[in-house]
């Protein structure tokens, strides 16, 4: 097989600055075309990143591509990529892959039908403090992981987004659109959910959009805004998960597990970097240090400082599994069991009960200093 692949955008909005600028910092990958139903927005893209501007039909039937990645809204996600898998080519899509498990059974029966590979965001968790974490827990560091908690709460995504409407909708809201990040990694260090339940509500049926350019303007609020879920996992982890969209600040930490020999403190998993903490039974918690992970040096600057961001490893991560014939870290069997681990949640706080798994997965395997550095040209 090449040594890398054709890699076709498909949605030209904000993310899409993020995979078609990073892309070139990994191997495996060679952006060649973008499309989006607004042509201008393409044209933007392809004369920003010197790649071609095509139209929708056109960017499927390019036979220099081989795979394309969904950056379309989460209400999309399943009719794109399945159009994108009866074309022929890989997928990679943003999150969540789909909005319910019977959609992604369905891409998952035609990825199969068709010998296709289908990956999905996030990819956050092989970060470097995150694949530090994951480190430490392999090996013994705070003994069995017993419980913890969960925390990604802010007053919500209209006061910042150019276009926040969509996250107030069906496949928004907090869980769908920030619990990937969390479900994800809590994953890649426990392993699989058996079931879960939650209380869902909102704290107001509308929102006013403050952003610029849409401020002034009401949109309609129809998915939970505030979640608190229990997850108990299939090694007998219980984990408090709260997300919402409906705090307007907070004391809590982003991640904290806790085992039979201590306690491991995490730092978000929205992005890659940030210190991780630990402690043993002495209870004296003291920063990790010592890993020199090149998915946790800064690279970027943002409104908060400089910053690790690595978004687009989990595509390459894909296309070298596909070269090397591996299982891809951000496979579709993790992101299934992430789907129905989120739908789950929603299900529960609709329907007052707990919610069982139907699917599970493995750990992903860890991203450590040499893999990670075999992802880097």
């Amino acid at each position: 097989m090449a040594k890398e692949l054709g890699v076709g955008i498909l949605g030209c909005g904000n993310i899409s600055t993020t995979y078609l600028s990073l892309a070139p910092l990994l191997r495996g990958l060679n952006m060649l075309a973008c499309a989006d139903l607004n042509r201008s927005a393409a044209e933007l893209r392809a004369t920003e990143y010197g790649i071609a501007a095509q139209s929708i039909e056109d960017l499927l039937e390019n036979d220099a591509l081989d795979v394309i990645v969904n950056l379309t809204i989460p209400g999309s996600h399943f009719a794109v990529s399945k159009a994108i898998l009866e074309a022929g080519k890989h997928v990679y899509s943003e999150k969540p892959l789909v909005l319910s498990l019977e959609e992604g059974e369905e891409l998952r029966a035609l990825a199969k039908a068709k010998g296709l590979a289908i990956g999905c965001a996030p990819d956050t968790f092989l970060g470097g403090s995150h694949q530090l974490a994951r480190k430490h827990i392999d090996e013994g560091g705070i003994g069995r992981i017993t419980s913890g908690t969960c925390h990604v709460m802010s007053p919500g995504m209209e006061m910042w987004h150019p276009n926040p409407g969509f996250f107030f909708l069906a496949g928004g809201g907090p869980i769908l659109d920030l619990g990937p990040y969390y479900i994800a990694n809590l994953i890649n260090l426990i392993g699989p959910v058996k079931r879960v339940c939650a209380l869902t509500s909102m704290a107001s049926t509308t929102r006013t959009i403050t952003s610029q350019p849409l401020a002034g303007q009401t949109i309609p609020v129809e998915t939970p805004t505030n979640i608190h879920a229990l997850l108990e996992f299939e090694n007998g982890a219980t984990i408090t998960l709260s997300a919402s969209w409906d705090v307007w600040s907070h004391r809590h930490a982003n991640m904290e597990l806790y085992g039979t020999e201590g306690s491991i403190f995490v730092p978000d998993p929205n992005f890659f970097g940030g210190t991780v903490e630990a402690s043993g039974r002495n209870m004296d918690i003291q920063p990790l240090a010592g890993w020199d992970h090149p998915f946790g040096k800064d690279n970027q600057e943002s409104p908060r400082g400089p910053r690790a961001n690595y978004r687009t490893a989990g595509l390459a991560d894909m296309a070298m599994a596909l070269i090397d014939g591996r299982d891809p870290r951000c496979s579709l069997e993790r992101t299934l069991h992430g789907i129905d681990v989120m739908t789950g949640i929603l299900k529960s706080g609709e329907e007052g009960r707990f919610v069982d798994m139907v699917t599970t997965c493995t750990q992903p395997a860890a991203l450590g200093i040499e893999e990670a550095l075999a992802l880097l040209r």
